[in-house]
């Protein structure tokens, strides 16, 4: 055995121990930078968490960073606070619902609150619904970049699971192919019960890919009527920046006196897909016929347009919305917003509104053009300004019965029946023919608007019901009338009397 000296081992040692040393003291400095980050990685994750969860029941604590939400915005009737945070309901989940929604905005909205319905019945867990990017407007707007996507997860979540997107097991990239179908139009709830919800025995997820329509306006549960309204009228806010915006808009027009919102949907889209030509030119004419060729899900293609506008079927021309609108009583120097996007002919169309009312006002006339640059090549995004100053306008006129023009509707009621003008545009176009041939006197034209609006101005009124013909009775999104009373049969507000089923 070897025996190593004194001064060997003393050698030895010197040489070990800086070593060990060295060794230790990297050791501390990883411990020690472990902790800060693992530390750091804490506090930023809860600060994350405080400030989602304080900007999503106190939205506007940072409104000061935004140049929108500066102003000191009032608004004469706002939908109500933001609710307390709600226990999440409990339930035994069936599945994964994804829903891609078509049409335009106001048509989305409409089905987000039907679809959101559909989850609570069937005890599904929702994905947060897709918008349309491939209609005739391409905007390529998500959700998130118009509504107020932890609003709406949070205000519902005693109702139904809403998840931003789907679990990673169950995406396509992983190949999975979900069930796609889409919801037979118009359906009550024993066909989502009977149909619907057995097919996720064999599918946990399934696609619906569309969703316009897909419940039925009468004959549905009250509660799964309420929730619609929930939906509707307090889990959709639009984002803060379009609300900061829009409120801005309002505020505007409030301060120059009451204003009237003319959804004047002379457009080029809806004059293409419903045909309708009258004041158009050839040229014109011919355009709109082309574009309606062009789009495949537009099905009807030749179109007689006097026969639809005699049938009550066109919007309002600029010049018949002038007409109407002086028949009607407004005074020359009322505020007229144009709720709607670019009018079809440009500003030439709008001469003879413009002689007849010269306070007409647009979005890019009252903003500057930095503050509609983020909004622009996004139909949906500028729709939404447009609903919002809609809903507050003194009053609201739509020139033909669209999406928006019900969902404005509906709105105006739930904020305590404002006034708007449905304006019967069969009996319409009967009188501005006769006034415009010689027939029929401004004075009797006058007495004859107005005679056959009288009951047409936003009062409370029950919903039309025609047995078998979903099509042709009262929306419910632009009378709900469930959520507008306090009593189940709503005598309290309508009149025991006042029946409305039509067979």
């Amino acid at each position: 055995m070897e025996v190593r000296s004194e001064s060997e081992v003393q050698v030895r040692s010197e040489k070990v121990l800086p070593s060990l040393q060295g060794q230790v003291i990297q050791r501390t400095r990883l411990k020690v930078w472990f902790i800060r980050v693992c530390s750091s990685i804490l506090i930023w994750t809860c600060l994350v968490q405080l400030i989602a969860v304080w900007e999503l029941y106190q939205p506007h604590l940072f409104s000061g960073f935004s140049e929108y939400t500066k102003l000191s915005v009032h608004v004469e009737e706002t939908l109500p606070s933001p609710l307390p945070i709600l226990p999440a309901r409990n339930y035994t989940n069936n599945g994964f619902l994804q829903v891609s929604c078509n049409g335009g905005l106001n048509q989305m909205r409409a089905a987000i609150c039907d679809m959101v319905t559909v989850a609570r019945l069937l005890n599904l867990t929702l994905v947060v619904p897709e918008l349309d990017k491939t209609s005739f407007w391409a905007d390529p707007s998500n959700f998130d970049d118009i509504f107020d996507v932890r609003h709406f997860i949070a205000s519902l979540r005693d109702e139904v699971r809403i998840i931003k997107r789907l679990p990673k097991r169950f995406s396509r990239r992983y190949g999975y192919q979900p069930l796609e179908m889409p919801p037979v139009s118009w359906s009550n709830e024993k066909y989502y019960l009977q149909q619907v919800l057995p097919l996720f025995s064999n599918h946990q997820v399934i696609h619906f890919n569309r969703t316009d329509t897909r419940l039925a306006n009468n004959g549905i549960p009250l509660e799964l009527q309420k929730l619609r309204c929930r939906v509707n009228f307090q889990a959709l806010k639009f984002t803060p920046d379009i609300e900061a915006l829009g409120e801005k808009l309002v505020k505007m027009l409030q301060e120059r006196g009451p204003f009237v919102a003319l959804h004047l949907r002379y457009e080029m889209d809806m004059l293409a897909f419903s045909g309708c030509t009258h004041g158009c030119t050839a040229e014109e004419a011919e355009e709109l016929k082309r574009l309606r060729y062009a789009f495949p899900w537009w099905r009807e293609k030749e179109i007689v347009s006097e026969e639809r506008r005699s049938q009550g079927l066109c919007p309002l021309t600029p010049e018949e919305a002038a007409l109407i609108l002086q028949a009607l009583g407004f005074e020359k120097d009322i505020q007229i917003y144009i709720a709607s996007g670019d009018i079809y002919g440009g500003e030439k169309r709008l001469a003879a509104l413009r002689a007849a009312f010269p306070k007409i006002v647009k979005k890019d006339m009252l903003l500057e053009p930095g503050e509609l640059r983020h909004f622009q090549n996004h139909s949906s995004q500028m729709a939404a300004l447009d609903f919002i100053v809609s809903t507050a306008s003194s009053v609201f006129v739509p020139t033909y019965d669209g999406n928006m023009a019900k969902v404005v509707e509906g709105h105006r009621r739930y904020l305590g029946f404002k006034k708007t003008i449905r304006l019967d545009r069969r009996r319409l176009v009967e009188l501005l023919d006769l006034h415009q041939n010689g027939t029929l006197p401004w004075d009797e034209f006058t007495a004859a608007v107005r005679q056959s609006h009288e009951g047409r101005m936003g009062q409370p009124v029950r919903r039309r019901v025609i047995a078998d013909k979903p099509k042709e009775e009262d929306y419910f999104y632009a009378n709900p009338q469930e959520c507008l009373c306090e009593s189940k049969t709503c005598d309290d507000l309508f009149g025991p009397d006042n029946s409305t089923a039509v067979k």
